[in-house]
Parts: C-alpha cells; sequence; structure tokens
C-alpha cells in the first residue's frame, strides 16, 4: 500500500519531491528455536510454577526500582540492585532481572515519545482545521475546515484535551515517569471485563501469574554447554540451578532440579544449537508456560555474526520481486534487470484478524510462499516499501475514515520488514527496501492499463508492485518509448516519458504556440494546445461528421 506526498512549489504548482535512494536492509543478528516440554510430572511444574513466581517476584521489584531511578540511573546503582537480587537468587539471574528491567524501562521510554509524537500531530491538524471558514474544501495535500458549528465546536474540545494530555506526558517525560504494567496493560483491564473476554477469575489469574513469572537465563561462553543456570545436554535433558530459598526441592547435586521425564529436540536448527552447546558458546534460555493450550515451551536464542549485505548492484544483477504490501495480501511482480515485468503477477493473501498467533502464523505462512517463489524465479532480491504508518493513524487526520485508519492500522509494517529480513537471508536472499512515494499512483498510470490483456486482470496493487521493483533496481517508473524513426527531428536518440518538460526532443512537447504571449492564456482559454486535425478522412476523430453537400456548385 503505497504512498503518496508533494510539497507545494512556486505559483501553488506541486513540485514532485525526490525520492530517497533504495538501499539493501542488514541481514539479522539473532536465532530464536523452541520445542515443547512434553510428559511433565506434577512435581516438574510444581518446581517450575515455584521458580518462575519467585524470580517474577523479583523482577517485579527491580523494575519498581528502576523506574525510580528515572534518568538518574548509574552504573553504582544498577551494582547494588543486582547485589540485592544476587543474594536471593544467583549472579546470573540477577544479571538476567536487571537486564530485562532495562530493556523494559527503555521500551516505554520510546512508546513514551512516540506518544507524544502522535499528540503533536493530532494538535496541528486539529489548529489547521479550526483556523479555516467552517465548509471550506480541503485539497489532496491538507484537509479543510469542519462542516458545522457544532463539529467546530466539539473539536475544538477535543484540541484542549490533546493540549493536556500533551503537558502530562511531556511532563512525565522531562521526569523520567513511565507507566509500565508486568504482565501487559491489556490483560490487566481484562479483569474488569471478565464476561465480555469470557473468562472466569480463576482463569483470569491463573493468566496474569503465568505472563508475570520470570524463567529466563542468559548464557554464557566458556560454561558448560553454555549456559549455568537453564542448561540443556546434547541428549535434550533440562536442569534448572534452584535459588537459594528453594534448594529443598533439588533432585540433583549442586541445588540444581532435573526434569524427570522429558528432553527437548530442536527440529529447526538443531545442528547449529547442538555445535553450539558441545563447544560450550553462550545460548540463553526461556521457559514460558501457554495457559489456553496449558503447555510448557523451551526457547533457546543465541547470536549469530551480522550476515554482511550484499552490494546493490550484486543484488539488482539477477533481477527483483516487487512486493506492494496491502491490509490482507501481498502483490508480487518479478522484473528482469533492465525492469521489464516477466510472466504474470502474483498475490499471496492472508487474514489478520483473530489472536496474535493467527496473525503471526499467517504472516509467516505468506512470506513462506514468497520466498519459495523468488527462489524458484532465481532472482537475487526482493523489494519492498520503507512503510511507516506512525503519523497516518490519527482520527484527527482522517476523521470520519475509520475503516481506512483500520485498514492502515492492520498492514504489520515494522514486524513485516524484520520477518522477511530474517526469514530471506536464510534463502540467501537479500532485501531493498525503497521510498514509498507515488508507487501506487505511477504504477497504476504507467503499467495497469498497457499489461491488462483478456488473459491477465491488473489491479492497481500488482502495478505498484512493478513500481516498487522498478525503483528497487535503479529505473524510473515510467515506461520508455521506442525510438522515434530517422525521418523525426530527433533521429535516433531515445525520447522518455521520464525526461523534464524543458529537455528537448521529450516525448508529447509541441512547438511553442504563436497565437498568445509566452506565459498567457490562450484565445481558446486553454493552457494546453491540442492535436491539430488530420487531413485525411481515414484519420478523422470520431467525434467528426462528414455530411455530403445535397447542392453541386458549378462554376
Amino acid at each position: 500500500m503505497a504512498g503518496c506526498s508533494a510539497i507545494s512549489g512556486r505559483g501553488g504548482v506541486g513540485v514532485v519531491r525526490k525520492s530517497a535512494a533504495p538501499f539493501v536492509a542488514p541481514g539479522p543478528s539473532g536465532v530464536a528455536v523452541r520445542d515443547r516440554l512434553k510428559h511433565l510430572t506434577a512435581q516438574d511444574e510444581h518446581v517450575l510454577r515455584a521458580v518462575g513466581a519467585h524470580h517474577g517476584t523479583l523482577a517485579s521489584r527491580d523494575l519498581k526500582a528502576r523506574c525510580a531511578d528515572g534518568p538518574n540511573h548509574s552504573a553504582e546503582s544498577w551494582a547494588g540492585r543486582k547485589w540485592e537480587l544476587t543474594r536471593v537468587s544467583s549472579s546470573r539471574i540477577a544479571g538476567a532481572i536487571t537486564k530485562a528491567s532495562h530493556d523494559q524501562w527503555a521500551l516505554a521510554r520510546r512508546c513514551q515519545a512516540a506518544h507524544i509524537r502522535s499528540l503533536e500531530a493530532g494538535i496541528r491538524t486539529l489548529k489547521h482545521r479550526l483556523s479555516l471558514p467552517i465548509g471550506a474544501k480541503g485539497t489532496k495535500r491538507a484537509p479543510g475546515g469542519y462542516r458545522s458549528r457544532s463539529e467546530w465546536f466539539r473539536k475544538s474540545r477535543r484540541l484542549r484535551t490533546l493540549e493536556h494530555r500533551r503537558a502530562a506526558a511531556v511532563a512525565d517525560w522531562q521526569a523520567g515517569r513511565v507507566r509500565v504494567v508486568r504482565g501487559g496493560k491489556r490483560l490487566f483491564n481484562t479483569r474488569h471485563h471478565l464476561a465480555e473476554a469470557g473468562l472466569t477469575e480463576g482463569e483470569w489469574r491463573q493468566r496474569w501469574e503465568a505472563e508475570r513469572w520470570f524463567l529466563a537465563a542468559d548464557g554464557e561462553s566458556g560454561k558448560r554447554f553454555g549456559n549455568e543456570t537453564i542448561r540443556v545436554t546434547p541428549d535434550g535433558q533440562v536442569s534448572i540451578k534452584l535459588p537459594a530459598p528453594l534448594a529443598h526441592l533439588a533432585n540433583s547435586p549442586h541445588g540444581r532440579y532435573t526434569l524427570t521425564s522429558t528432553t527437548v529436540a530442536f527440529a529447526h536448527r538443531g545442528v547449529e544449537w547442538a555445535d553450539r552447546i558441545e563447544a560450550n558458546r553462550a545460548v540463553a534460555y526461556r521457559i514460558h508456560y501457554d495457559t489456553t493450550r496449558d503447555r510448557w515451551y523451551l526457547t533457546a536464542s543465541w547470536q549469530r555474526p551480522t550476515i554482511q549485505t550484499i552490494p546493490m548492484e550484486a543484488a539488482r544483477a539477477k533481477g527483483v520481486i516487487g512486493v506492494d504490501t496491502n491490509a490482507d495480501h501481498f502483490a508480487a511482480y518479478h522484473l528482469d534487470s533492465h525492469g521489464n515485468p516477466v510472466g504474470e503477477p502474483r498475490r499471496f493473501t492472508y487474514d489478520l484478524t483473530g489472536t496474535t498467533h493467527h496473525r503471526d502464523a499467517q504472516l509467516r505462512h505468506a512470506l513462506t510462499q514468497l520466498l519459495h517463489w523468488a527462489r524458484r524465479t532465481g532472482v537475487g532480491a526482493i523489494a519492498i516499501e520503507d512503510l511507516d504508518f506512525g503519523a497516518e493513524k490519527t482520527r484527527e487526520k482522517h476523521g470520519r475514515r475509520k475503516s481506512f485508519r483500520q485498514l492502515i492500522s492492520g498492514i504489520p509494517t515494522g514486524k513485516l520488514k524484520a520477518r522477511l529480513v530474517s526469514m530471506a537471508a536464510e534463502q540467501g536472499l537479500a532485501v531493498v527496501a525503497v521510498d514509498p512515494a507515488h508507487t501506487s499512483m505511477w504504477g497504476g498510470q504507467h503499467w495497469q492499463k498497457p499489461l491488462t490483456t483478456p488473459h491477465r486482470k491488473m489491479s492497481r496493487h500488482d502495478a505498484a508492485g512493478i513500481a516498487i521493483g522498478r525503483r528497487a533496481l535503479g529505473h524510473p517508473i515510467r515506461r520508455r518509448t521506442a525510438p522515434p524513426p530517422h525521418d523525426r527531428s530527433d533521429r535516433v536518440g531515445h525520447r522518455t516519458v521520464q525526461a523534464d518538460h524543458g529537455a528537448r526532443g521529450r516525448e508529447g512537447t509541441r512547438p511553442p504556440a504563436t497565437d498568445h504571449a509566452p506565459g498567457g492564456m490562450s484565445p481558446s482559454g486553454t493552457r494546453k494546445r491540442r492535436p491539430s486535425a488530420p487531413k485525411t478522412v481515414r484519420d478523422v476523430p470520431r467525434t467528426h461528421q462528414w455530411v455530403q453537400d445535397s447542392l453541386m456548385h458549378t462554376g
């Protein structure tokens, strides 16, 4: 779903802004794999719940202390918090908890800054519309005035509300205050709407406690199997280092508890994981309980050397797949290295309604189909738009267009880019990000109609895929015309519709008119000269009618 933007030039004429240069997106720097913990005994589950609840309580206290420090955080306060946690857990668990607290506080600060920017965008829009006369019409680049005095009054009150919210958010930002809910704000608010959520108080309580557990440990190179706290042996046996208050639950030496009746085996990247732990390289683990399915999972993650991005010339050498992202599908087209469309357009649909797991599975399935098709075509890169709808979702900008706001809010721009880069790297494909400006408009204008045939139905989204691919290849979006024959004034020089309006030999230009002053209005009242009428009956426009004179003139 491409965007279109322009700035106002001299004389009130819209001047198209210069598009940003395409770039190859950097590759992934981490790996995560997951497996289910099956056949757990009652004692195993009891120990996992006890350890998760104990560490979760410590994590909540540490996050509260970190938020209280605010911007005044220092290395000394960090060391003091870690020392306090080490007394009731272990040094590695204390390090993992303090690191998680820092990451959560930093995420809250970034969200706070984004919230302030969103409020400022809404305030600017409201002030602009309130300054216009009631009923004033807008343009493509700026909204008009409000329709009635009643709506003007309601929006003026909303402006005061947004200004008050912005003042409160800026005060929190300056004071370093953030609002964080361990377990999630959405789940917290569900407690007051159990009937709508279809949950009992006991079911909600179980989910709430499970989300606040902390069962994770960072890896450490040089330690046995890459992790001293949560250890997984090459044959899949899982053991946990118990904290001091729970040491009486240990069933193995050195205060460890071993899950007696379950083993893990990573089907995906299992060989890479085994190579790391046998070499005692760092591997981080996280144990998670899914309350909906009543299942336990173990996730292993590790860092890998950042994949070096290939040069742009190498990514373009074999052509690209241009992908237009929409709310319910990817519209893709294969282009060769010269920017010519090859074959038929392809669509990969997905459904982004329902639960988070359903949406993630739908997106992953569509990307898998796209990547498999790209491998079969033999291209070296996939071209996507560098989309960001952060400032486009406000109700102040789109007003009553609630369905459109929901549409652009449903497009997973950030998650899509990260997931595509990670999955494409495994297939040996590069991802080229391009400026999204005008791709849908120019694609529909220059490619949709020429490629439509009785056997091929081209949509605006398919044409946008061609525009995105051509921009990634470094070609102009608009099509080239064939060179003129030798009897034309410009001989065999290529004429292109991309040429500037002042360039000689540009297709569509006509000799200057002599019936009016330069820059003035022609006698016919039009700015542009129309083609002159043909001199033959065969080429006459269909709007003309030829009438036979009934009288024969004789002289």
